[in-house]
């Protein structure tokens, strides 16, 4: 967790305010690791314009990192779902390096955003490009579930209890005796009345080949054995043999088409696979593009406010701060009272990651944003 700041200057000097933040706060005592936030020369406008984009500000922070911390769960959904292990998996990165640690070097990109456009272009810039990564990363999971879907359903057809199990991927043609009058039929059989029925499956009906069943299959519950016997009479075995409460499986083997589905299930496997290394290769450079946009806000914001807590021209010392959890109110009362004397207003202003109010009646002489980037 972070704490985005900006402080009123003492003695109107830069320098010696980072420097007494510095003192107070990270030297005499490790309350805070505190890094300098640089902020361009953006173009402020009038004030009517900013008091309208800091109310714009709150909603379009709230959208930006929600869509971070969505693209960023997808990727370690990815990273978790990979058939190979891999150290990176559980990182993510923006431009090359790790979140806390492009935020506590934050450079303001000029190119992507000229600093002397009007703040509410850049805003709008910055919503449409990270609504667009949303949308991306919503037709992308529908995709990549649809396949996912299909891979499971395939999964089942191997795995489950042999009352339902698709039989294709255990009978094999050695299995099957099937002639123009002689067919074989597929059993489930009670592990407890295994016994009995190979000592009278011969008696459920005429005809029945004799010692032509055998065990190709067992579960925990579940045997399934086959049966040889005359065309003629399976209608009259089935309704014996499930009077007895054996399950007779409706299967006809078929090479071909047990082929097909052995190639079908391993394409799916393949595509799958496939999607996924995808998926989590657009996820990695999505996040890093979405949490650049999204600190760009914090930045825009932390400016917005600062002119409207401060006044023109821009004198305040923008600074990020990581404090220790277990100081962060003493923290905070050191801060009140390093910078109240400089500034006598209050603001009302520590934002949370959702960007609603950290706590009812919390207010500090200073403007403070706090960002979390554990999602």
């Amino acid at each position: 967790m972070y704490w985005l700041i900006s402080l009123p200057l003492i003695d109107e000097s830069n320098d010696r305010t980072w420097l007494t933040l510095k003192q107070k706060t990270a030297q005499e005592i490790e309350w805070s690791s505190n890094y300098r936030f640089a902020l361009p020369e953006l173009r402020v406008g009038t004030l009517d314009s900013l008091m309208v984009l800091s109310d714009d500000l709150v909603k379009v922070n709230s959208m930006l990192e929600a869509v971070v911390n969505k693209i960023r769960r997808q990727l370690f959904e990815m990273q978790a779902a990979s058939s190979s292990s891999d150290d990176s998996s559980g990182e993510v990165l923006v431009e090359n390096m790790p979140p806390d640690a492009y935020i506590e070097k934050f450079k303001w990109n000029e190119a992507k955003y000229p600093p002397r456009r009007p703040l509410s272009e850049t805003v709008s810039t910055i919503t449409e490009t990270v609504s667009k990564l949303e949308e991306d990363l919503k037709l992308r999971v529908v995709d990549y579930n649809q396949l996912k879907g299909q891979a499971s359903a395939s999964a089942r057809k191997q795995t489950g209890s042999l009352a339902v199990r698709d039989l294709s991927t255990i009978v094999k043609a050695s299995d099957v005796t099937e002639t123009e009058n002689i067919t074989t039929l597929f059993v489930i059989v009670g592990k407890h009345t295994k016994k009995d029925w190979l000592e009278n499956y011969e008696t459920l009906s005429d005809y029945v080949v004799p010692r032509s069943s055998k065990v190709i299959w067992e579960d925990n519950e579940y045997s399934l054995v086959t049966v040889s016997l005359f065309k003629r009479v399976v209608d009259t075995f089935k309704n014996n043999a499930r009077a007895k409460g054996y399950q007779v499986r409706d299967y006809q083997f078929d090479q071909a088409a047990h082929k097909r589905d052995q190639e079908s299930s391993s394409h799916i496997k393949e595509d799958l696979e496939t999607k996924r290394g995808q998926l989590e290769e657009w996820s990695t450079t999505a996040y890093g593009e979405a949490f650049s946009a999204w600190i760009h806000i914090c930045a825009i914001r932390l400016f917005t406010e600062s002119i409207l807590r401060y006044g023109l021209p821009p004198k305040f010392l923008a600074a990020i701060m990581k404090p220790n959890p277990k100081f962060a109110q003493k923290l905070r009362k050191a801060l009140a009272g390093l910078f109240s004397a400089s500034e006598n207003k209050l603001y009302d202003g520590d934002v949370g990651g959702g960007g609603m109010p950290a706590a009812e009646g919390e207010m500090y002489p200073y403007v403070s944003f706090t960002i979390s980037i554990d999602g």
